[in-house]
């Protein structure tokens, strides 16, 4: 029997491919000099799309592909997933949600200690010899006990609030309501109001149409001049114009990103503060997760064409 032909529209870990290779054959349309061109050439047995959260698979793609049946996602996010195309022809769509959620609230949290402690410029003082010739550094802010604001209270940031307790912080969230493992916690539905409660919001809720921009404008000058914003979410949740206009007049303390709009190639402005730490969206990246992650791809696909129950069906 044939191999079923799927689409990859990203490039995944060596080891995720060899196992993909064994199984399928695999197209990968990032290696394509023309893109309309091979999609085009290969349309007709296309069966399925691998692709990873921030590639997705559009509208356009999906219309493209007549015999299309799921599209597998290596990442928790689908929102760049055209899911109405999808429904509309009965594609089924997965992710790998769970398998990540723990590397991510870990990254989050490194990043607000090394922000708030200044720990890059640190490191830098010592290397270029300042400490030697202008002494010690800077004084920093403080993490513990103070102020947090978790913005989304789902997996990711149930994971995030519970490492923040370590740290004897006053935690507070919003979602669309109140959770029943929110114990401990306080529940504030206005993101507004959550910003302007806290030392520290951290971004955590999942990406749609309805939360782009929910960090907005209003709600980065309540965080104001001495906050701090965390993103390990999706940078369409946050109005990136605003943000970076807080930043460079003061409005804002700072920020600690592992996403941005454009990726990579995300807007120079950033690279000229010293009061945001940029991270390239690696909050995944561990080695561990990401074979749990591909694993998991590998799973779906495989259930799939066997007739058989999706482990984690988004649709």
């Amino acid at each position: 029997m044939a191999k079923p032909d799927i689409l990859l529209v990203g490039p995944y870990p060596e080891w995720d491919l060899v196992e993909l290779e064994a199984q399928y054959n695999v197209l990968k349309l990032y290696e394509a000099e023309d893109r309309d061109t091979f999609v085009q050439d290969h349309a007709g047995g296309i069966r399925a799309i691998a692709t990873r959260g921030e590639l997705g698979a559009s509208a356009d793609l999906i219309g493209k592909l007549p015999k299309l049946e799921i599209v597998s996602v290596y990442g928790v996010g689908y929102d760049t997933v055209d899911l109405d195309a999808c429904r509309a022809r009965g594609i089924r769509v997965t992710n790998t949600p769970d398998v990540l959620t723990n590397d991510v609230a870990d990254l989050g949290v490194a990043m607000m200690l090394v922000q708030s402690r200044g720990m890059i410029g640190a490191e830098t003082w010592v290397k270029d010899g300042s400490w030697g010739t202008k002494g010690l550094y800077p004084l920093k802010r403080r993490v513990w006990g103070r102020k947090v604001g978790v913005l989304g209270l789902g997996r990711i940031g149930f994971e995030v609030a519970k490492r923040l307790k370590g740290f004897d912080m006053d935690i507070a969230y919003s979602d669309v309501a109140e959770k029943p493992y929110g114990e401990g916690m306080t529940f504030i539905p206005d993101p507004v109001e959550l910003a302007r409660r806290s030392d520290f919001l951290f971004v955590t809720l999942a990406a749609s149409t309805v939360t782009r921009h929910i960090v907005s404008r209003q709600v980065i000058e309540a965080l104001g001049p001495d906050g701090m914003l965390i993103n390990i979410s999706r940078a369409s949740n946050i109005d990136e114009e605003a943000l970076l206009e807080a930043l460079e007049s003061g409005a804002l303390g700072s920020a600690a990103l592992d996403v941005f709009e454009a990726e990579p190639k995300l807007n120079p402005r950033f690279l000229k503060l010293d009061n945001v730490l940029v991270q390239p969206h690696h909050a995944s990246g561990t080695i561990e997760t990401r074979k749990a992650m591909g694993k998991l791809v590998r799973d779906n696909l495989a259930a799939h064409f066997a007739g058989a129950a999706l482990p984690t069906p988004v649709i």
